[in-house]
């Protein structure tokens, strides 16, 4: 991965070419980082696939992270590789607690179909222009957004068969 100085190097080539797509980085327990305008998510992880000599042609995960109390609340994380210096690099994108929109890169790397349905079905961040954004793992009628760190622990009671035998709950 880019250490910090590469990665300022990397900002500083990227705005060559998209002027303020990324708005900062950060580079902290040997993790690069670029935090990046929502905005503009599609076209600065075009440039990182596309453009000679970065490479960052496959997308090895995408997941959401909800900062609470923080605005904007949820960062939309994109672990990118590099497989040929087997190099890690993490764009992030933050968005609002209210309406958390992005537009969808499966067009770019079609292993977010399902990680971007995960994060609409866990966190309500939706995609613009994903294929099909509809819940992956929970019924389509569940009301919520589990992962979020405000919603609410509890529920259901679930008897555990040991328990129940042991405790005679």
């Amino acid at each position: 991965m880019p250490d910090g100085p590469g990665l300022e190097l990397l900002r500083g080539e990227i705005d060559g070419d998209a002027p303020g797509a990324v708005l900062a980085t950060s580079y902290e327990k040997e993790r690069a980082a670029l935090i990046v305008d929502p905005d503009r998510i599609v076209e600065v992880l075009t440039w990182l696939r596309d453009t000679p000599g970065q490479g960052y042609r496959f997308l090895s995960s995408l997941h959401v992270a909800d900062y609470l109390p923080a605005e904007p609340r949820f960062g939309v994380h994109y672990e990118l590789l590099n497989r040929e210096r087997v190099e890690r690099l993490r764009v992030k994108a933050m968005l609002p607690t209210e309406s958390p929109q992005i537009d969808s890169v499966t067009d770019l790397f079609p292993t977010a179909n399902f990680q971007e349905r995960e994060a609409f079905d866990f966190f309500g961040v939706v995609f613009h222009g994903h294929p099909e954004l509809t819940r992956i793992l929970l019924p389509e009628d569940y009301v919520g957004w589990p992962q979020r760190r405000d919603f609410p622990v509890g529920g259901e009671p679930v008897t555990f068969t040991y328990s129940e035998a042991r405790y005679g709950a």
